[in-house]
């Protein structure tokens, strides 16, 4: 079985946090052991900022990775520029560079998803005609859902430049749809050049 973080957990808010605090959280673990405990007890003390050093050097390494806010207000408005037959083909481009195999769901199978993505014997269906709208309600939402279950695929992935209200955003956590939005869309997208992915 899988080891997964709690969400609201201290080391998972800290992954999510700049990686100096972390890091100053470690230093002022040293400071107290150094004021508080004997010499020959410091080392004792001081380990127990460990932890949070370890943190500190996951989470540097995780914002490394991640696209600048340049990055990612240039991507975003390159995408809302584009059709959806270039930003359908970048986003296929995308997931084939992870190691996904895609396929595209046509005429009635369509209906709520666009994508079929398939890893590890794992099947998503992704929908993402609707990545212009300003905010993602719940009726796309719905669509993908009932195309997940017609399917009996694994989970859904929707596709959304806009904002995502709170009802949608519960019935996404509650049905396991994830909602991609800037960051992670950038981060698929890094090695595509927008409006020249291959359209096979």
């Amino acid at each position: 079985m899988k080891f997964r973080m709690a969400e609201r957990s201290l080391f998972a808010i800290l992954l999510r946090s700049p990686w100096w605090i972390s890091l100053a959280l470690a230093g002022v673990i040293a400071l107290i052991a150094r004021l508080a405990l004997p010499a020959e007890m410091f080392w004792f003390g001081a380990m127990g900022g460990f932890p949070f050093l370890v943190i500190a050097v996951m989470a540097a390494r995780r914002q490394m990775k991640e696209p600048s806010a340049a990055r990612v207000q240039q991507t975003l408005e390159a995408a809302g520029a584009m059709s959806w037959r270039d930003f359908s083909a970048a986003l296929e481009d995308g997931w084939l560079k992870q190691g996904f195999t895609v396929n595209r769901r046509h005429g009635r199978d369509a209906e709520g998803a666009d994508f079929a993505i398939h890893k590890a014997g794992v099947t998503t269906l992704v929908s993402g005609k609707r990545w212009k709208a300003a905010s993602l309600g719940m009726e796309p939402l719905r669509e993908l859902k009932a195309a997940i279950d017609k399917a009996e695929a694994s989970a859904g992935l929707f596709v959304a430049l806009g904002d995502v209200t709170p009802q949608a955003a519960k019935f996404a956590k509650g049905n396991h749809i994830r909602v991609l939005q800037a960051p992670e869309l950038v981060s698929l997208l890094r090695d595509t050049p927008l409006g020249t992915a291959s359209r096979g």
